[in-house]
């Protein structure tokens, strides 16, 4: 049986190491839990399914971000998510994530919607915080969303004082809003190049779960897992699956407490020290 909250337990009994490792990807994950690996490319890592979800699906997907800062790393070319399509991240079955999940005992499509999980690590002055956080952190209005209106912006610049009416112009957001067309390799005719655009994405200091001003209850040298939850039954569900997993007497190890999103609601933090 595997969850995000076993890869918790696993980082948690082995947080010495994070003052060893130069970087995230040199720390030994757990092997046995772990369906894919290939750090690098969307997902870092992913949680073997299992077979019998009444309580812990699996199948999650894990990207790690490292930073010699406070200010969480940007993420290059996939925009932060709560959740990813198994389709969208294996093209066919040929792909090597898809064949490493197979020799790992996945039925990989079986779950399609995978709830997607960031480790962070930022570091500052010989301290460091270290946080495993649901994706919802950092997605607060869709992914469409984001790049319609991000792409809106800009034709808002370029259209100004023109005639082009709003019906147009809402139109045009709505074609540039997935991110696929711009991942594309364009080939133009008599062109000796191929372009490609890459969406770039940097945290606002709502996002920046490292920001000590904005999240002081982020303290240095601690590790956190925040998961998030819309109704205090969530919030119960939440304990009621760590309380499985670390055992009712290791509980008393962590800080527990909940965190206020500015822009997106509650997440329960359980907080130990490094």
């Amino acid at each position: 049986m595997y969850s995000i909250y076993h890869f918790w337990k696993h980082i948690v009994h082995n947080k010495a190491s994070f003052s060893r490792v130069g970087n995230l990807a040199q720390f030994e994950f757990d092997a046995d839990m772990l369906s894919c690996e290939n750090i690098g490319i969307f997902p870092d890592l992913a949680i073997k399914l299992n077979k019998d979800r009444s309580i812990f699906t699996g199948g999650e997907l894990i990207e790690l971000k490292d930073s010699k800062t406070y200010v969480v790393s940007s993420f290059n070319s996939t925009i932060p998510t709560r959740k990813k399509s198994i389709h969208k991240i294996i093209p066919s079955e040929q792909s090597t994530i898809y064949l490493q999940m197979k020799i790992a005992g996945d039925d990989v499509f079986s779950l399609e919607d995978r709830d997607v999980y960031y480790l962070v690590r930022g570091q500052k002055k010989g301290k460091q915080k270290i946080c495993l956080v649901y994706g919802g952190f950092f997605e607060t209005i869709s992914t469409k969303d984001l790049i319609s209106q991000s792409f809106g912006q800009v034709l808002d610049e370029k259209l100004a004082g023109t005639n082009v009416s709003d019906e147009l112009k809402e139109q045009l957001r709505a074609i540039f809003s997935e991110q696929g067309d711009f991942s594309r390799v364009r080939n133009v005719k008599k062109a000796s190049v191929k372009l490609r655009f890459r969406i770039l994405t940097e945290v606002k200091p709502e996002g920046n779960i490292l920001d000590s001003k904005q999240y002081p209850e982020i303290l240095d040298d601690s590790i956190n897992f925040l998961v998030p939850y819309y109704s205090e039954k969530e919030k119960a569900d939440a304990l009621e699956k760590m309380k499985i997993v670390m055992g009712k007497d290791a509980m008393n190890a962590f800080h527990i407490f909940s965190l206020k999103h500015p822009l997106n609601g509650w997440f329960v933090v359980f907080q130990a020290k490094l």
